[in-house]
């Protein structure tokens, strides 16, 4: 360690960056899979366009944190990194600078990994992956083709959120208060044939095994909303001049025979074609364009005045035999039911307004209540004398059984969750295994010619249709089946395609032959901890779930769950404000780790306050973490020079009194305060603060203590700041010690000295220290105040009214004063 007193991140940090990169100190074996001690634990993997920003420093420091934690624990931890280059992050990107995606992909990738490495992050480099290398996609592509030959992949006609701008296809999810989610261009509605992923299939198993995780209880809520069971029945209504039957889910059919009209939602695939020739075609057009400009949220608004458009045709209610008008209106969602509505306005607020409104029949269909709409229980009214005079739960079940007996509706349970379109009209995807041959049909790429790989395309930009369309050498290929002219599938796939494996493939990242050793996953899957973004909650994990599932059912893995425990960090906020180039408050963490040194970036954006909160960034508070390293390392230099040579710590002493006592019971409160905020609920901020108070007790009592006590001291500082400030961490304690900390055990609280007859009690005067004194530590309120009451505190307060007394026991008492 160098004597120079001024902690020098620039000399320290390439130093410990060097070793560990020469030695490979932070790689693995697969042979660890197997030992009972086998850790887990991954953050989502980068968007690789641009440079990391602070959000990225954020994310991996909670998760290098954890890793280093658990290796010291003794587990065997796998912790890798790897980049999700496909996609319209990344094409955006390479758009906005000129360049071909492949090369800004590339350069993006050479910035995240120069500045990853920078950071000192303990990843194993071994297993590095990137989605867009032909040696990665050629196993999405297979994992496609299982899907596609269990039936949950298939294509279909459907009406689909299109961006103009982007010129492609978006997900609902991807689409924000109707506009692109990443341009923020308006959406419109277009009928296009897509492929799709069947994880409707999944989604009670979805929604069950949310049970079996340990995840944040409002990430669970979100991925339960979205799922969005309900039970009821399915009732089919029939547009008599179109000779098309639409099923409705309700959850109330005892209401059945109020039915007066029959609402469908803008994005329905038939609303375009039944207003087709009839005078209200070019109303119903802009009014569906308009309708995929406003977010679901204010359409769903109870209080929202009602718009709609009629669509000139009307359906058969099954019960009655009523024909009753079709419309389309926006306060009917496309994500509930079948994105048709059966409208009963005597009983149901919604249906009355829009009724009222547009001057449409309401009926009463059941007792009670002075004024329509009624929405409680009672008998039936003005339905059919079979039904009439029951109650109406009772008439519910049986109107039910009546429908399925004549072949109309039956009892059902729906899902707010819809099919995952994965078509994307983009270059840069994951090209889709599938050849369209005009005599065999939809043929499979064979697995053995796997990857597909996509062609260089130097004209790339969207133009309504896939670039890979224009690549006809490309796109002309033989098909498998018959041996005939076929043509390529030109969509590509959805980026989360490529993203709801990868956890899978670092396992077994170099493995050729397959895209994992079943017995190597078995070791190390499901993740132990994984470690992302809120905005994730929803699509990347319900994807990544279905697909393990999906993947579990062909026995190519053998558990349910792909993430066991999850967390997610807050957003870092410049003045209160979400970062983003276009307010300017953007912070590159290049400029802070050039001046400061990664460490004092890395545990000041982890002591910003608890990390699954938004925190606001603040200079002042980047300088104080870096005075408080700075006085780390000056303690260690003092210390060291102290010693006769670097050696192992010392127990307690044997007989430790006064100051050599309190410094080792506050070495040891420090060891279990930050075992326990690490090991339990990820508190780095109060661990980090805890490293600090030690720091600062050994400051205090350094002229009082034995050097052994003080050397026993800083060398703990210096192992528990370890997780979050590394390379500080390390030169600290080798020049102590004369040892690796990473290659040390965990230290150990003494549970002796964590006992305390008596407690340090500060003494404050409006928040600023006066006075330290001793305290029983069973003390009472009233005890701890009459002790605080000494000389000093009574000259500090003399003449001035005392208002409030704050007594926090075993820590401090404050007069607030005036």
């Amino acid at each position: 360690m160098s004597t120079e007193r001024r902690y020098d991140p620039k000399t320290v940090e390439p130093k410990w960056q060097a070793i560990w990169e020469a030695e490979r100190t932070w790689e693995v074996s697969n042979d660890a899979a197997a030992d009972a001690d086998a850790f887990y634990v991954a953050e989502m993997l980068p968007y690789p366009s641009g440079e990391p920003h602070m959000g990225h420093l954020k994310n991996y420091a909670v998760g290098d944190a954890v890793a280093h934690f658990q290796r010291r624990m003794g587990r065997r931890v796998l912790h890798p990194i790897g980049y999700d280059a496909f996609g319209l992050n990344a094409e955006n990107h390479a758009i906005r600078s000129g360049e071909h995606p492949r090369d800004s992909t590339t350069s993006s990738i050479a910035a995240f990994q120069r500045e990853f490495r920078s950071w000192g992050v303990s990843f194993d480099w071994a297993r590095e992956i990137a989605t867009h290398e032909p040696s990665y996609y050629r196993w999405t592509q297979w994992i496609f083709l299982k899907l596609y030959e269990r039936g949950l992949a298939y294509r279909a006609e459907a009406a689909v959120n299109w961006c103009p701008k982007d010129a492609t296809v978006l997900a609902n999810e991807q689409v924000i208060d109707g506009r692109c989610e990443r341009c923020g261009t308006l959406v419109e509605a277009r009928q296009l044939v897509q492929w799709f992923f069947r994880i409707t299939d999944y989604a009670d198993r979805l929604l069950d095994d949310l049970d079996s995780v340990e995840w944040p209880s409002h990430v669970v809520r979100m991925q339960q909303n979205w799922i969005g069971r309900s039970e009821g029945a399915e009732v089919t209504f029939t547009a008599p001049e179109m000779g098309v039957d639409y099923p409705v889910f309700t959850t109330r059919p005892d209401t059945l025979f109020g039915a007066t009209f029959f609402v469908m939602a803008p994005e329905h695939p038939d609303v375009l074609r039944l207003a087709e020739g009839t005078e209200h075609e070019a109303a119903v057009r802009e009014y569906v364009n308009h309708a995929l400009t406003e977010s679901h949220e204010d359409r769903g608004d109870a209080d929202r005045e009602k718009t709609g458009v009629p669509l000139g045709r009307s359906v058969i209610n099954p019960v009655n035999g009523e024909r009753i008008p079709m419309w389309v209106a926006d306060y009917v969602l496309m994500e509930y039911g079948t994105g048709a509505i059966m409208a009963v306005p005597g009983h149901d607020a919604r249906d009355h307004e829009f009724a009222t409104k547009f001057g449409l029949p309401i009926r009463r269909v059941i007792e009670g209540g002075e004024e329509l709409p009624y929405t409680g229980d009672g008998p039936l009214v003005n339905s059919d004398p079979r039904f009439d005079g029951i109650p109406n739960r009772e008439a519910l079940e049986q109107i039910v059984d009546w429908l399925d007996g004549q072949g109309r509706g039956h009892r059902s349970i729906n899902y707010r969750l819809r099919d995952w379109l994965l078509s994307r009209q983009r270059y840069w995807g994951c090209p889709i295994p599938i050849v369209h041959c005009e005599r065999c049909g939809l043929v499979p790429v064979p697995v053995e010619q796997l990857p597909v790989e996509l062609p260089d395309v130097r004209d790339y930009a969207p133009k309504g249709r896939s670039p890979l369309a224009a690549a006809e050498e490309w796109v002309n290929t033989d098909c498998p089946s018959c041996g005939g002219p076929a043509r390529r599938e030109t969509d590509t796939m959805d980026t989360f395609v490529d993203s709801s494996w990868y956890f899978l493939r670092y396992c077994d990242a170099r493995n050729d032959q397959a895209p994992w050793d079943p017995a190597v996953l078995s070791g190390w899957m499901p993740v132990d901890q994984y470690i992302g973004g809120v905005e994730h909650a929803i699509l990347h994990l319900m994807y990544a779930r279905f697909f393990v599932k999906a993947l579990a059912d062909m026995d190519l893995l053998d558990f349910q769950e792909p993430f066991l425990r999850l967390f997610t960090q807050g957003m870092i906020t410049r003045d209160g404000a979400k970062m983003s180039k276009s307010k300017g408050n953007v912070i590159s963490p290049v400029g802070y780790i050039d001046r400061y040194g990664a460490d004092t970036a890395r545990c000041y954006i982890l002591f910003i306050g608890p990390p699954d909160h938004d925190a606001d960034w603040s200079d002042e508070g980047v300088e104080g973490v870096h005075r408080f390293l700075g006085r780390l390392w000056r303690l260690g230099v003092d210390v060291a020079e102290a010693i006769d040579a670097p050696g192992p710590l010392l127990g307690p002493l044997e007989t430790p009194q006064g100051d050599d006592l309190e410094l080792m019971r506050k070495a040891h409160w420090a060891i279990d305060k930050v075992t326990n905020d690490m090991a339990g609920r990820f508190a780095f901020n109060t661990a980090i603060a805890a490293v600090m108070e030690l720091v600062n007790e050994c400051y205090r009592r350094r002229d009082a203590v034995q050097t052994a006590t003080l050397h026993f001291a800083t060398a703990t500082a210096a192992s528990l700041i370890f997780p979050f400030a590394p390379h500080c961490g390390a030169e600290v304690y080798e020049a102590l010690t004369g040892e690796r900390v990473w290659e040390q055990p965990w230290p150990d609280a003494d549970p002796a000295l964590l006992e305390r007859d008596t407690v340090e009690l500060v003494v404050q005067v409006n928040g600023k220290l006066r006075d330290r004194v001793q305290a029983p530590a069973a003390a009472s309120r009233e005890e701890l105040e009459a002790l605080a009451r000494t000389p000093r505190l009574e000259a500090q307060v003399d003449g001035k009214e005392v208002v409030k007394v704050v007594v926090v026991p075993g820590k401090l008492v404050n007069f607030v004063v005036r």
